[in-house]
C-alpha cells in the first residue's frame, strides 16, 4: 500500500474492515467487483484490501456508454463465473433510480453464484473514510442480535412518529434479518448496520410521513405523506406536487411497484444523515419502510422490479404478541432495555 495516498490507504482499511466481519472472508477465496468509473476509486479500495487479505480479485467496470442500465449487460454473466462456485461480490457503483431494475436482476444473478454480496449503490468516498464503513462492526453485530430478540414471536408492530407516521403492519412468521453478517448465497449493503422483514405483503394499513430520504432520490424538501390500506399504496401527497408525480410513475411501473416490501431499522451509530439513503437507512433513530421487491428477504412475496425506501425519523415501536400482549420497545429512536 505504499504507492497509495493517505484518503486511499484509509478506504482500503475500510473494505478491509468489512470483508473481514461483514463478509468473514477466508484467504483463496474469488472476490469479484462490480464498478463504475464514478467509484472506480471505491473499487480500487476493495481490490487492494481483498488482495491484502490472499483473495483471488477480479473487477468489473460497468459499460458507462449503455447508462442508464436496464438489462444485465452480455459480459457480466461470463464475469460471475469467477465465483461460479461462491466467493464474494462486491457492487460498488452510481446509485441511479432508473437502474433499480437492473440492480435487482443483478443480485438474482449475483446470488445463483451461492456467493456472499456486498451491495452499495451510491456507496461514497466520504462513507469509506469517516462514515460508517470505519465502525467497529462487532460492536454493531452485538446491538443488531439484542434487538432481533426483541422481534421474537412478535405478530405486528405499530410504528408512530412525531412527523405523523402512524402504520401497523403485520409481521407474522416474518422474521428480521440483517446486513453485518452476510451469507453464502445472500446480500446485504456496504456500508451495514440495519435489520429487515418482509411484512406481510397484504396486511399493512395507515399513513407514513417520510421526512427523511428516498431511495435514489435523496432528502425530501418537504414531508412526503403515503397512505396504505390491505399493504397498498393509495395515495400520495406533498406541497412538492412534481416530486409526488414522479413517485406515482416509480411506484406504479408494475402491478406490485406500490405494495409494502420490508420493513427496515438502523444501528450504525457512524452512520449520519446525508440525504443518501445507502446511509442514512444505517443511521440510529431512523426506520424506513419500503414499497416493491423482496423475494429474497425471508418469507418474502413481493415479485416487483422495483424496490423503493421511504425513510422517518425517531419511530416508536409498539408490538404485539400471539397472546395479545403489548410491549413498546423503541420510543422516539430509543432501543428500550
Amino acid at each position: 500500500m505504499d504507492d497509495l495516498n493517505n484518503k486511499a490507504k484509509v478506504m482500503v482499511e475500510g473494505a478491509k474492515n468489512a470483508l473481514k466481519v461483514v463478509l468473514a472472508t477466508k484467504p483463496g477465496e474469488p472476490m469479484l467487483i462490480v464498478t463504475d468509473e464514478s467509484k472506480r476509486a471505491i473499487g480500487e479500495a476493495f481490490e487492494h484490501g481483498g488482495k491484502e487479505l490472499g483473495l483471488d480479485v477480479r473487477t468489473y467496470v460497468l459499460p458507462e456508454a449503455e447508462r442508464p442500465l436496464t438489462e444485465l449487460p452480455d459480459r457480466v454473466k461470463t464475469e460471475l463465473e469467477h465465483c461460479r462456485n461462491g466467493g464474494i461480490i462486491i457492487n460498488a457503483f452510481e446509485g441511479n433510480s432508473a437502474e433499480t431494475p437492473f440492480r435487482i436482476k443483478l443480485i438474482k444473478e449475483e446470488l445463483k453464484t451461492n456467493s456472499r454480496v456486498g451491495h452499495a449503490p451510491g456507496i461514497t468516498e466520504s462513507m469509506m473514510v469517516d462514515g460508517p464503513m470505519t465502525v467497529d462492526y462487532s460492536a454493531v453485530a452485538r446491538n443488531v442480535d439484542n434487538l432481533m430478540a426483541k422481534f421474537r414471536n412478535v405478530i405486528s408492530v405499530h410504528i408512530t412518529t412525531p412527523g405523523g407516521t402512524d402504520i401497523t403492519l403485520d409481521i407474522t412468521n416474518r422474521t428480521f434479518d440483517t446486513d453485518v453478517r452476510i451469507k453464502s448465497g445472500a446480500f446485504g449493503n456496504l456500508p451495514a448496520g440495519e435489520i429487515w422483514c418482509a411484512p406481510v405483503e397484504d396486511k399493512a394499513n395507515g399513513v407514513i410521513v417520510c421526512d427523511g430520504s428516498i431511495g435514489d432520490l435523496g432528502q425530501v424538501k418537504v414531508p412526503l405523506k403515503l397512505e396504505v390500506k390491505d399493504g397498498k399504496l393509495v395515495a400520495l401527497e406533498s406541497d412538492d406536487y412534481g416530486f409526488v408525480e414522479k413517485l406515482k410513475e416509480l411506484t406504479a411501473v408494475d402491478d406490485m411497484a406500490g405494495v409494502v416490501g420490508e420493513l427496515g431499522i438502523g444501528l450504525n451509530p457512524k452512520a449520519r444523515l446525508t440525504g443518501n439513503l445507502l446511509e442514512d437507512e444505517k443511521a440510529g433513530k431512523t426506520a424506513h419502510i419500503a414499497f416493491g421487491n423482496n423475494t429474497e428477504m425471508p418469507n418474502g412475496k413481493n415479485t416487483s422490479q422495483t424496490h423503493r425506501d421511504f425513510l422517518f425519523y425517531n419511530p416508536t415501536f409498539e408490538v404485539e404478541y400471539p397472546d395479545g400482549s403489548k410491549k413498546i420497545i423503541i420510543k422516539d429512536g430509543e432501543i428500550l432495555q
